[in-house]
């Protein structure tokens, strides 16, 4: 991710949470027994969605995706909690 991407997400407290959430999704089982001890996304898979989205597996994401990404996220979510909730 690179510091536009993140400060996009910085600016809009009301996603942090799912950003987290998605990062822990997203990581590999046991991300914290290896350097750099945080969740991050398997280099592979990263490459494979920023291919598909890109057309290149190198292409940093753009911010204006990353949170529209992440505002889908949570709406998804959101949704969800509804439906349950109406049983």
């Amino acid at each position: 991710m690179n510091a536009a991407s993140l400060w996009a997400v910085v600016r809009r407290p009301w996603l942090w949470p799912i950003a987290v959430r998605q990062a822990l999704r997203l990581a590999p089982n046991g991300w914290w027994r290896n350097a750099p001890f945080l969740p991050l996304p398997d280099q592979r898979y990263l490459g494979f969605r920023l291919e598909t989205q890109y057309g290149n597996a190198v292409h940093n994401a753009e911010p204006h995706d990353l949170v529209t990404y992440l505002e889908w996220c949570r709406s998804y979510q959101r949704g969800l909690r509804r439906k349950r909730a109406r049983g």
